[in-house]
């Protein structure tokens, strides 16, 4: 079934691999950005997403957030344009999904320990790291949205090539058969909207891997 779809900070490098999936297999979609419009999408709005209104986004079955923050002024950015996105889309039949990080996946069954607590996490992508897991911490207590969170592998390659073909998983870090935890951007768009048109991970975080 078709599906009317809204990709938040579609601008992006992810964003606009995720509209181009979304828009291939026939679903309608707007892409929400603050200039100039990049994506193939169908439609486009430009407005910042701290602007965004729960009249901007009704009547979509899902809204994908793609929103990133680099730098450490604006990583904070990751739990209040998350909030906000939450807050417009309360007590909704709307969907959230969440183009999340790896860092906060799980890499013991006790799920104590995460991938970016481990000695070899680079100590340049803890900053990030930490901003994405405290928003995933912030989403969790959110029983009013339906919101799911898509972490990519721990290596998330942009210019990747896309295979068609994906692994995917919950709360721990997944290695596929040759060891590997590693995902092209156009892959992990495959799987964002699979889950779009027919996942059923209603509050809950996935992860995805290459086959």
């Amino acid at each position: 079934m078709t599906k009317n779809i809204a990709v938040v900070a579609a601008n992006g490098k992810a964003g606009q691999l995720i509209v181009k999936e979304a828009v291939g297999r026939g679903n309608s979609v707007t892409a929400f950005v603050r200039s100039e419009n990049k994506t193939i999408a169908d439609a486009a709005v430009v407005k910042d997403i701290m602007d965004l209104t729960a009249e901007d986004l009704a009547g979509f079955d899902a809204v994908v957030d793609a929103f990133g923050a680099w730098t450490s002024e604006t990583l904070p950015q990751h739990s209040s344009t998350l909030a906000h996105l939450c807050d417009v889309l309360s007590n909704t039949d709307t969907r959230l999904l969440v183009v999340g990080g790896a860092g906060s996946l799980f890499v013991n069954p006790e799920h104590t320990l995460t991938v970016s607590e481990t000695l070899d996490f680079p100590d340049a992508f803890k900053p990030l790291a930490s901003a994405m897991a405290k928003a995933l911490a912030e989403l969790r207590t959110r029983d009013d949205v339906k919101w799911t969170y898509v972490s990519p592998a721990g290596d998330f390659q942009a210019e990747g090539e896309r295979t068609g073909e994906y692994l995917l998983g919950g709360e721990e870090l997944l290695l596929n058969e040759r060891g590997e935890s590693v995902i092209s951007y156009a892959d992990y768009a495959i799987a964002m909207v699979d889950e779009i048109e027919s996942g059923d991970h209603v509050q809950q975080r996935i992860g995805v891997v290459r086959k």
